[in-house]
């Protein structure tokens, strides 16, 4: 038997990092196993599916490393509408289902609670379809409905407990529960691995299978991802969207290997592990069903981590859609033509060991192609205390004088002006870094200076003196 796994998400918004991780899981289980990835867009919210968010997902796969052509689809529900109408009938010719005209409001009155499910009121009074009238599932009144799950066990569903559910409403079109059951019978998926908030539509979905008299496929269901609070991530209330971290920044690499640490580990105390090394290593059966933690803070350190690890080609490379503006990224203040690849390959290796997104790389670099520096005016009123404008003169002196404009000689050149002065190197660099940087942090300051040049550097120096005055 050919294993077949199915990723199928909703073209309804953005690309939620919950739906990221289970893609990634199907895909190393399917590789493992020898298997297929099926791709399903899952489309029959017609009110609320956007073409744009279709791309999205298929663009958002491809950023994590499922790429297009490498799978199989991607399919539409909506196609196949048909074999959804055609099974629904099979159940009532069956007998497994019938048609019920109760409404919500029927079923309060008789029951007396808004919380209490359907009573199976028509369950014997032989209607057939008609207007308004939908179509529920028959549950068996005895017995019970055992989910053998990778991940869980055996969770057991007395169905006695199990409602007669609606599997095609009035107008005739049927439900998620039912949709889902024959697209997965029509594509022959052999294991469904999916969120854990499935799990309590998979009894309804198995009892399905069986009354369709297909065997049903291998569960497993992971674990919820929750925010700090433990509280299910959120689309209106957390950071869930995978793009909004692609273009913050984070690298593909790292996004991949956090997520497959949600639930799961790779034996040993190392995280941050060579993907190979995770889809070798990887076993559903392994993950742990309590919910999983995605903790943003650690993602970002996981994310620096890696930038760390670039080769200083590489870590160029990535850092030219913040450069230039390109994609869906925030243009940089500077114009095109303002941008200088010789200079910022020179400051590159400094600012490699300090940033841990992508997008930070502005802020740090965007004094070397900028006019003038942007001014951070909280940073000016810290460092331009008294003593400041004197301190300036004596620096725009002592450098012009200098032979060699290298970091070695700035840096002693300074030194020695603050010495005369009382102060240590970190006070006295201080107006110097925000004259000419903006800012009281960034990259080693006579560094950047060596970078930015005799000229440019005394010119910001002269017209911080003259803020001053």
């Amino acid at each position: 038997m050919t294993v077949r796994v199915r990723f199928a998400p909703s073209p309804t918004g953005m690309f939620h990092v919950g739906g990221a991780r289970s893609a990634l899981q199907n895909w190393i289980y399917a590789k493992q196993q020898g298997g297929v990835f099926v791709l399903r867009i899952e489309d029959t919210d017609a009110a609320r599916n956007k073409p744009e968010w279709t791309e999205g997902i298929l663009s958002a796969l491809d950023w994590i490393g499922i790429a297009r052509g490498s799978y199989e689809g991607p399919y539409f529900q909506s196609s196949y509408a048909g074999e959804h109408r055609a099974a629904a009938q099979r159940l009532y010719d069956g007998g497994r289902a019938y048609y019920c005209d109760c409404t919500r409001e029927d079923v309060q009155a008789r029951t007396g609670s808004q919380y209490q499910g359907y009573d199976g009121y028509c369950r014997d009074r032989g209607l057939g379809p008609g207007e308004g009238r939908a179509l529920r599932f028959r549950t068996p009144d005895e017995g019970a409905t055992v989910v053998v799950d990778l991940i869980r066990g055996e969770p057991t569903f007395e169905n006695k407990l199990i409602e007669d559910f609606v599997i095609a409403r009035g107008d005739g079109s049927p439900v998620f529960l039912l949709a889902n059951v024959v697209d997965d019978m029509t594509m022959g998926i052999t294991h469904v691995i999916r969120a854990e908030e499935h799990l309590p539509n998979t009894p309804k979905q198995q009892l399905l299978w069986d009354a369709l008299g297909v065997k049903p496929p291998v569960w497993a269901h992971v674990p919820v991802v929750v925010n700090e609070k433990r509280q299910k991530l959120s689309k209106r209330r957390d950071k869930v969207a995978l793009e909004a971290y692609r273009d913050e920044g984070y690298l593909a690499a790292a996004m991949r290997n956090y997520l497959m640490l949600l639930g799961w580990a790779p034996s040993g105390d190392r995280e941050i592990v060579p993907w190979s090394v995770i889809e070798e290593a990887f076993r559903l059966e392994e993950v742990n069903p309590s919910p999983a933690f995605f903790d943003e803070k650690k993602l970002r350190a996981f994310n620096g981590e890696y930038i760390r690890a670039l080769p200083v080609e590489d870590f160029i490379t990535e850092c030219q859609p913040w450069l230039t503006g390109t994609d869906t990224i925030v243009p940089p203040p500077w114009q095109p033509e303002e941008f200088d690849p010789a200079a910022f390959a020179a400051v590159a290796p400094l600012a490699q060991t300090r940033i841990a997104v992508l997008s930070e790389i502005v802020p740090n670099v965007d004094f070397l192609f900028l006019a003038d520096p942007l001014i951070d005016e909280a940073a000016w009123a810290k460092a331009m205390k008294e003593g400041a404008a004197e301190l300036l003169d004596a620096a725009v002196a002592a450098f012009e004088a200098l032979e060699s404009w290298d970091a070695e000689s700035l840096k002693s050149t300074l030194e020695a002006v603050g010495a005369e002065r009382g102060l240590k190197l970190g006070k006295a660099q201080a107006p110097v870094r925000v004259a000419v940087t903006g800012r009281t942090v960034g990259l080693p300051l006579f560094e950047s200076l060596e970078v930015l040049g005799r000229e440019r550097t005394l010119t910001r120096l002269r017209a911080a003196r003259v803020r001053l005055v």
